[in-house]
């Protein structure tokens, strides 16, 4: 099945084995040459030491570029991946003395080549890393508009505060002059148990976001989700880092489970592929049917994250119509006799 990804973090689609060898190649100390210990942690802060740590190895134009091409080469692969859109955290490659435009057009070389040769399209986010700030956020968010990419879609917010927290009103300024420049917004909100319901509200009504990512605490709120039900806007999940992160059960009582059931838009991705033992195909495979979900689900779920994409419309036309054409095969593999 043909599947677009609308939320990944890109350090996160390196190779294990690159990984290791892009930290020696670089002198960049890791808290071991294990990968078993590497992908070890039991909660969110946990496992952002490793991820914020995964930047350090990347410095050269190469690093990037053959880290990006991988990443799509693996997805291809097992998961029959079209198009991507990738978070990108410019500031935390700043003590590496690494520049906005280097990170970026580096990490696209490698993303332009294997659309070349595998077809899979993309666009880059720019995250805001929370722990660098509000002020740094819309420092970055001015960067991005005062150098202006065709590939770079809009910004995101993640990682969290130095208190440990979502906090999305912290970083309003950034959305609203986001939002004067016309680029697109996301963020990261309502994502653990930590986390409250009325994040996901205030970056509906507040922030102006165009799309949430994770969210799932909205549906434990009957106000929250009745302005999320009412706002339209797309969910970008990813069942297996609840699992890792916070030992949510694949069950119909799952929150992704019960945000479909609600009527919201849910999209279905890997977040740190890598990081969390993932790729695309098991996110759908693995999850959906001790959710209770059924290949017709399956189905609606990877055409809605191909309508929640943010290329252009003319692209996401073409790629709907090559997830309609596969549907009609597959159907056609699943019941020989069936004819709509």
């Amino acid at each position: 099945m043909p599947k677009a990804e609308l939320h990944c973090h890109f350090v996160s689609v390196m190779r294990p084995e690159r990984l290791l060898q892009l930290a020696a190649k670089n002198g960049v100390a890791l808290k071991s040459d294990s990968v078993d210990t590497l992908l070890d942690f039991d909660n969110l802060v946990d496992f952002l030491d490793v991820f914020n740590a995964a930047h350090e190895v990347l410095v050269a134009p190469d690093d990037f570029a053959t880290v990006a091409y991988e990443g799509v080469r693996d997805a291809v692969e097992v998961g029959s991946l079209k198009y991507r859109e990738y978070f990108v955290n410019p500031l935390n490659f700043r003590a590496r003395g690494l520049s906005y435009g280097f990170v970026m057009d580096s990490i696209a070389d490698g993303l332009a080549q294997a659309k070349a040769d595998f077809g899979v399209g993309f666009g880059l986010i720019a995250a805001v890393n929370r722990a660098h700030g509000p002020e740094s956020a819309v420092d970055l968010v001015a960067e991005v508009a005062a150098n202006p990419r065709d590939y770079v879609l809009g910004i995101g917010l993640d990682d969290l505060t130095a208190e440990g927290e979502e906090a999305p009103l912290r970083f309003a300024e950034a959305y609203e002059l986001a939002g004067r420049h016309g680029l697109k917004r996301t963020a990261h909100v309502g994502e653990t148990m930590a986390a409250s319901p009325q994040n996901v509200v205030d970056a509906i009504q507040t922030l102006k976001v165009d799309r949430i990512d994770h969210g799932y605490r909205v549906v434990d709120d009957a106000a929250a989700l009745a302005v999320a039900q009412g706002s339209g806007i797309p969910f970008a999940c990813t069942p297996v880092s609840t699992r890792v992160l916070s030992a949510w059960p694949f069950d119909p009582s799952h929150r992704i489970a019960r945000m479909i059931a609600a009527g919201l838009p849910v999209t279905l991705s890997t977040d740190d592929a890598v990081f969390f033992r993932t790729d695309i195909a098991t996110e759908y495979r693995d999850a959906l049917p001790p959710m209770g979900l059924a290949a017709g689900d399956a189905k609606r779920l990877a055409r809605a994250s191909f309508e929640a994409a943010w290329c252009d419309d003319a692209e996401k036309a073409r790629y709907l119509a090559q997830v309609d054409a596969a549907f009609l095969a597959l159907d056609h593999l699943l019941d020989p006799e069936a004819r709509s």
